[in-house]
């Protein structure tokens, strides 16, 4: 008599702890990435990332999104595989924008410093050589 009397709370109890479960495994395997993301950003140095990571990430769930097509499997990780893509999407986006960039300021202080050494005499793209 008393399970009858608790159904009106433990019927939505139920249906919120899924969606909960659900919603964490969905997202789960993004939240570590949100912190790696806010550091590159903020240093603008991607060198401790590896770029591997994201295509063995890619293509897994590449592969999972095309097994689902085969057999179906639950909805919370078709949809965990679709948000791991675009997350790692994201995060070679940002990772290839710093190492560009980086790449072009270590080449314009090189080549600034090869213009203005003091030296001795220098050889500038033009193939002439100069003195400092």
């Amino acid at each position: 008599m008393e399970a009858e009397g608790l159904d009106w709370l433990l019927v939505p109890l139920h249906q919120l702890v899924s969606w909960g479960a659900a919603a964490a495994m969905v997202f789960g395997g993004v939240v570590p990435y949100v912190p790696q993301y806010r550091d590159i950003r903020r240093t603008q140095n991607a060198d401790g990332f590896s770029t591997y990571v994201c295509l063995v990430l890619l293509v897994a769930n590449i592969l999972r999104i095309l097994f689902w097509f085969g057999r179906r499997f639950e909805s919370p990780l078709l949809w965990q595989s679709a948000i791991m893509i675009l997350t790692m999407l994201l995060m070679l986006k940002l990772c290839t924008e710093v190492r560009v960039a980086n790449e072009l300021n270590a080449r314009r202080r090189s080549f600034a410093a090869s213009r203005w050494c003091s030296c001795g005499p220098v050889v500038t793209p033009s193939r002439r050589p100069t003195s400092c």
